[in-house]
C-alpha cells in the first residue's frame, strides 16, 4: 500500500539554489510528487509547525530559520514513503549522514539542513493537512 509522507525543503536550500537537485534525486529515488508548493512561512506558521518543540533550546532559532526564506512542501508518495524519505534524506547532522544522502550533499550544519520530513505516517498526516 502507497503511503505519504511531508517533505519541506528549507530556506538555506533554496537560498543556494538547491532545490532542483534535491527534487532530481526524490523523483530518481521512487517517490511520487503529489503535490507542491513554493511558501514563505510566517512566524506564526513556524511557531504553529514547531509547536511540539516548543520547550526547547532549539525552538526560537528554528521558528527564525524557518521564516528568514521561501520553503518548498510537497507531498510524497510511494510504499514506505516515510522511512524511505528519512533514508534519503539522512540523520540531522550532516556530517553523520552517509553518502549519497540529501542532508549530506546539500546542508551545512544541524540547524540549516537543507530539508525535513514527516517521523511517522501519524505526523504525517497531521504535517500534510497543516501544508494542503
Amino acid at each position: 500500500m502507497k503511503e505519504q509522507t511531508l517533505a519541506l525543503i528549507k530556506p538555506d536550500a533554496i537560498a543556494k539554489r538547491y532545490q532542483g537537485l534535491i527534487i532530481h534525486e526524490i523523483l530518481e529515488a521512487g517517490f511520487e510528487i503529489k503535490a507542491m508548493k513554493m511558501l514563505h512561512l510566517t512566524e506564526e506558521g513556524a511557531k504553529a509547525f514547531y509547536a511540539v518543540h516548543k520547550e526547547k533550546e532549539f525552538y526560537e532559532p528554528l521558528v527564525e530559520f524557518m521564516t528568514s526564506g521561501s520553503i518548498i512542501a510537497m507531498i510524497l508518495e510511494k510504499e514506505n514513503a516515510v522511512a524511505d524519505y528519512r533514508e534519503l534524506m539522512g540523520p540531522t547532522d550532516p556530517g553523520a549522514a552517509a553518502e549519497g544522502t540529501l542532508r549530506r550533499k546539500f546542508a551545512e550544519t544541524t540547524r540549516r539542513n537543507a530539508v525535513h520530513g514527516s517521523d511517522s505516517p501519524d505526523n504525517a498526516k497531521k504535517e500534510i493537512a497543516f501544508f494542503f
